[in-house]
């Protein structure tokens, strides 16, 4: 009989580690002046970018239907995170920027993801976290700025 764990455990465990990091980042953005933010927002202020894009190019982006883009705008332009202005190049479009405020959370976030990452280079020594990150880097796509989870996990 193997040893091994089942393979069914790696995904979850993969899982189980994202989520905790995500619920850290929550709770301590929420701590810093941002608690109505929720995990789907970063993907979702991440997808608006820098330059901003359409409602339609977001959930593409996102790989979600404009309506559930368009949702997401509206909740995130209502708690003053994202705003809509008119596209310079196309009167009919409405651009959607990140505000101030978004930047701003992106920033903590990325501020705090270090000082998690530290918390576990803490826990399990930095040699071999290093030595998991580059493990994780060998087996999985080389791009890890994909936006496209909140389809992917909806089934889009």
């Amino acid at each position: 009989m193997s040893s091994d764990p089942p393979g069914w455990e790696l995904p979850l465990r993969l899982l189980q580690g994202f989520r905790s990091l995500i619920d850290a980042l929550h709770a301590e953005l929420a701590r810093r002046g941002h608690p109505d933010l929720r995990p789907v927002h970063g993907f979702v202020m991440q997808a608006v970018g820098r330059d901003g894009t359409t409602a339609v190019e977001l959930g593409r982006r996102l790989g979600v239907t404009k309506q559930a883009a368009a949702k997401h705008i509206e909740t995130l332009e209502r708690a003053g995170y994202l705003t809509r202005t008119d596209d310079p190049d196309d009167a009919r479009r409405k651009l959607v920027q990140l505000t101030g405020r978004g930047v701003d959370s992106l920033v903590l976030s990325a501020q705090i993801f270090d000082e998690l990452r530290a918390g576990w280079a803490a826990t399990l020594g930095v040699e071999r976290l290093r030595a998991m990150e580059d493990d994780l880097r060998a087996v999985t796509p080389g791009n890890p700025m994909r936006v496209d989870a909140p389809g992917w996990f909806a089934g889009s």
